[in-house]
């Protein structure tokens, strides 16, 4: 006998405070109608009914059990008789995300969550990139738009929603900014011809600072470092002040304002691009029971494999 069933013969018990009535309304035995009364005491550590002379009372935890198995079945009910997704989440659901992905990822990637559930409050939070992870494996946030390492940490997973290459970048000469360009300005598509030089502006941390370093290791190029800023924005605003060569995702690039002050360029010495980033929303693998981590999961599945 399902745990459902038991309690609705525990409520109707309570009803009329008569085995026998019960078992005949019930069609049940009177010997399976105790053994359900003693499983359930059982389960619940307190004897819920007091049999004596003057027939069945319900003793203090037994009324707080029937409240229990009231709610219990009501909630069963309403489960039943919901339509399928229509089921209304409310609460408050974080994320964090960098400026960039705010204004360039996040209004198509959440529309189908937002359009979903719209009670729910979305709490968006913005910094470093670098720290995204973190932030999110510490328990700070819910979910992540972030830039994706080779290895995640095994509590987290995720899915990957955008791709960006990264390339160089230099602050525009005066000729270029009069309309005689001779690499490609920011905005534009055909190939640079002009070859990053130091000395070079990364940033302080994080995937991008890493690929660089791989990157000249790799090809035996000098890496002079002049600056490290925070984030990628105060790091264009530097390139874009002529204090060195830049090493930005494009994505952040196209999104910044500084991008018409900025040329791109080729790599030192006629190498290959760098690895391109992958981003992605990240999430923990333990959330993805919670019913609204689990929707936002489910409704961005549009990404790329």
């Amino acid at each position: 006998m399902d745990e459902r069933r038991e309690l609705a013969l525990f409520l109707h018990l309570t009803r009329s405070l008569n085995f026998g009535r019960t078992s005949h309304d019930c069609h049940v035995s009177p010997a399976t109608l105790t053994r359900v009364v003693k499983r359930l005491e059982a389960s619940a550590g307190h004897r819920l009914l007091d049999r004596g002379p003057s027939g069945v009372s319900l003793t203090t935890e037994g009324l707080r059990f029937r409240s229990y198995a009231e709610d219990a079945l009501a909630l069963w009910e309403a489960y039943r008789q919901e339509r399928p997704g229509m089921a209304e989440l409310t609460g408050r659901l974080s994320l964090f995300a960098t400026v960039t992905a705010c204004q360039a990822l996040l209004p198509d990637l959440l529309g189908p969550f937002r359009a979903a559930h719209a009670q729910v409050h979305l709490d968006l939070r913005t910094g470093d990139a670098a720290s995204a992870l973190a932030r999110l494996d510490e328990g700070d946030v819910d979910a992540a738009v972030a830039a994706l390492p080779a290895r995640l940490p095994a509590s987290l997973v995720s899915r990957t929603v955008a791709g960006t290459p990264l390339v160089f970048v230099r602050a525009r000469t005066a000729d270029e900014a009069r309309g005689r360009p001779e690499e490609e300005s920011a905005a534009d598509g055909p190939a640079p011809a002009a070859e990053a030089r130091g000395p070079y502006v990364l940033p302080h941390r994080g995937l991008v600072r890493e690929e660089a370093h791989r990157w000249f290791q790799k090809h035996g190029a000098a890496l002079d470092v002049c600056s490290e800023p925070d984030g990628h924005e105060a790091l264009l605003t530097l390139v874009a002040l002529g204090c060195g060569t830049g090493i930005v995702p494009r994505l952040v690039l196209e999104q910044s304002a500084m991008r018409d002050r900025l040329t791109v360029l080729r790599p030192p010495r006629g190498g290959p691009a760098l690895r391109p980033l992958r981003i992605g929303l990240c999430v923990r693998r333990a959330d993805l029971r919670r019913p609204m981590v689990g929707a936002l999961w489910s409704l961005t599945a549009g990404g790329c494999p």
